[in-house]
């Protein structure tokens, strides 16, 4: 069974040596789709495409970057598609996993995978944070991604099971790219909001919200277990909900 990677970039020259590294032996093809990267990601690329395996689209960078990422599912011509970020790289046991899982009878149409976030350095392993399962490896023709959110997961006509080996994730190099990325989820969320009319309660989103969030990652799913990191992630995705809230308030006034 042949395999097709899936990736999509923007300004990723820190990241994508690591992620291609980690695919680029069990690849038959990498369909990459970049947004109009001004870094040296393209070049990047080529030097490390040895093997000639690589086909690079150019074209922009929407806000929804799932949009980039259903593209590069169209154009893959592999039995199986594997869809990672520039983010992400498959831990040694995750590799061999997807060898040998779509190359065995009796596979299914598509695998969640267990992500491992890394945040300010460290893994989270509580609060909710992991396993963060994620869709990722489907037969070619069986999945696809509606690109409609950001945090959507792809739609698998078929039998779906579990691996058991980590996607290993580094989103947050630092803490102000985290910060980067948190003010660009809200405004996001927030244009879905204001579009659809929908009025936000003051009390659901500046208190209550926020309050439950905080409480159910921080001690009931035991972020405190994490540390610091595990406190400032469970502190500012509570937050989020203040952020939308501000930000639609202040669309609706114009």
């Amino acid at each position: 069974m042949s395999l097709s990677v899936v990736l999509v970039t923007f300004n990723e020259a820190s990241n994508i040596e690591r992620c291609l590294q980690s695919v680029y032996d069990i690849a038959d093809e990498i369909i990459l789709i970049d947004g109009g990267s001004t870094d040296n990601t393209v070049a990047l690329v080529k030097k490390l495409d040895t093997k000639h395996k690589i086909k690079i689209t150019h074209t922009d960078n929407p806000q929804n970057f799932h949009i980039n990422k259903k593209k590069g599912i169209e154009k893959a011509t592999g039995d199986w598609i594997l869809q990672i970020d520039a983010d992400e790289e498959l831990s040694d046991g995750l590799k061999r996993e997807i060898t040998q899982t779509i190359s065995q009878e009796g596979a299914k149409d598509g695998y969640w995978i267990p992500r491992l976030n890394f945040f300010m350095g460290q893994p989270l392993r509580k609060g909710g944070q992991y396993p963060d399962k994620t869709l990722r490896l489907y037969k070619r023709g069986k999945g696809m991604l509606p690109a409609q959110d950001v945090h959507e997961q792809a739609l698998v006509s078929g039998l779906v099971r579990e691996l058991h080996h980590d996607l290993l994730h580094y989103p947050y190099p630092s803490f102000q790219v985290y910060l980067n990325k948190w003010i660009r989820y809200a405004i996001f969320e927030a244009e879905k909001v204001h579009a659809s009319g929908k009025k936000l309660s003051f009390v659901q989103y500046c208190i209550v919200k926020p309050k439950l969030w905080f409480l159910k990652t921080y001690f009931r799913h035991k972020g405190f277990q994490d540390g610091l990191p595990g406190f400032v992630f469970s502190l500012f995705s509570a937050l989020r909900f203040v952020a939308i809230y501000a930000i639609v308030w202040e669309r609706q006034q114009k």
